[in-house]
């Protein structure tokens, strides 16, 4: 039975494989449970049921992927985007938590509208590759100002908004290490590098007495406080727009990259480059989205580091689905998941943002009306403190740097509406 629906004599794995795959690609991931309810508590969320909707969401999302497109791909809530959520629309913009659900939930019936229609072939294909690759480093900079911030490495200065912090605290000095031993730890190929940097700092603290112990395994909290909770009617005012257009986008190309670097890595790409089934994929994705936010958390989305499952040899969504099984399983860990300070999530978030900010890597430095708007995109994400904000300025800067330096023919058509529909809603709206 588990052939017919996984093809794994097709694939030419088999369910030891497949397992073992499974399990290594969680332990890449499971800093998650740890660091998005830290993000969202931050948000007002209640901290135990974001844990029990972290872990609910992120099954969710792979036993989709797993059954609908049948690829070793994992889903959770994303980096990032639950960063957004927390610093950009609730504490930024002054939204209720319930109000962002909502945009989440919005985005990701949109998302699926896209992935039904073929408009999503042309809104991806539309935007200049250093737009998307400044995106994603600048997502990267806005997680590493939020890591430096939570190890308090970096504090707020009434003169020049930000310093150094008390560089011989405890939180200093533990995430500082922590950094070094997850950087250490992927250098040898460790499974789990992350998950297991965060656990030593989180140890290390309660050891020197910066945090207290709450314990390991306990009953699993209850996602009832955020179960359905999203104001529908209230992100669906016009302020609300943009916020909903940056869910949309950034999920939209961060799940598309992340699903043809995958598919390239473990060999499913067809000759010509298209990837099979993508389109079951993308539904799959969107469709954990707006599962997600009604079990109660942000965006959830696919994990590059499914790539290390398909290192492993992991070919098809049964390595998705032992994923998600290993998630549910994690729910008895709330306890553990309480007793982790944000210093000990500094460092897989600084970690993620290095990873990230290679994007800028790939921008056309030698063309200066490519490399500016990058930068203007990438900087402004951080130094606003929001991801929003810092897509608007990108578009805005390279529809008009290439006007112009009279180069308006590399203007795609999508790309000066956007511009023009950022423009109008920073004037009207503001």
């Amino acid at each position: 039975m588990i052939d017919s629906i996984f093809k794994l004599n097709e694939n030419k794995t088999t369910i030891r494989t497949e397992v073992l795959a499974g399990i290594t690609t969680f332990l890449t991931m499971a800093y998650i449970i740890f660091v998005n309810p830290d993000i969202l508590s931050k948000a007002g969320m209640p901290r135990d049921a974001v844990f029990a909707a972290t872990c609910i969401a992120a099954a969710v999302g792979c036993a989709l992927m797993g059954f609908l497109a049948n690829y070793p791909i994992a889903l959770a809530p994303g980096m990032g985007l639950n960063a957004y959520f927390t610093f950009g629309v609730v504490l930024g913009m002054k939204y209720t938590w319930q109000v962002a659900l909502g945009c989440v939930f919005i985005s990701g019936i949109i998302f699926f509208i896209l992935s039904v229609l073929p408009v999503r072939e042309w809104i991806v294909n539309a935007i200049p590759k250093s737009l998307k690759m400044a995106i994603a480093a600048g997502i990267g900079l806005f997680l590493a100002l939020i890591a430096l911030q939570s190890a308090k490495i970096v504090v707020a200065h009434p003169a020049t908004l930000v310093s150094a912090g008390d560089l011989n605290s405890w939180p200093v000095i533990l995430a500082a290490l922590g950094f070094v031993l997850i950087i250490a730890l992927d250098q040898f190929k460790v499974p789990g590098a992350v998950i297991i940097g965060v656990l030593a700092v989180t140890a290390a603290s309660i050891a020197v007495g910066a945090s207290k112990f709450g314990g390991v395994v306990g009953t699993p909290p209850s996602p009832g406080p955020v179960f359905l909770a999203m104001d529908l009617s209230g992100a669906l005012k016009v302020g609300l727009v943009t916020v909903v257009f940056a869910f949309l986008f950034v999920d939209l190309f961060d799940n598309t990259g992340t699903l043809i670097a995958l598919a390239h890595r473990g060999g499913f790409m067809n000759k010509d480059g298209t990837v099979p089934r993508l389109r079951s994929a993308l539904m799959a994705d969107s469709g954990a989205a707006m599962l997600g936010a009604a079990i109660g958390t942000s965006t959830t989305t696919s994990y590059i580091e499914s790539a290390s499952g398909i290192n492993a040899g992991g070919r098809t969504g049964l390595t998705a689905i032992v994923v998600g099984l290993l998630f549910l399983a994690a729910l008895f860990l709330s306890p553990l998941a309480g007793s982790v300070p944000p210093w000990a999530t500094a460092p897989a978030l600084f970690y993620v943002a290095c990873l990230m900010a290679r994007g800028l890597t790939e921008v056309e430095w030698d063309d200066v009306t490519e490399a500016a708007p990058a930068m203007v995109t990438a900087l402004t994400m951080p130094f606003t403190f929001s991801i929003a904000e810092g897509i608007a300025f990108g578009f805005i800067s390279y529809a008009v740097i290439k006007l112009a330096a009279g180069r308006w023919k590399d203007i795609h058509p999508a790309v000066a509406i956007l511009a023009v529909l950022f423009i109008v809603k920073f004037v009207v709206i503001g």
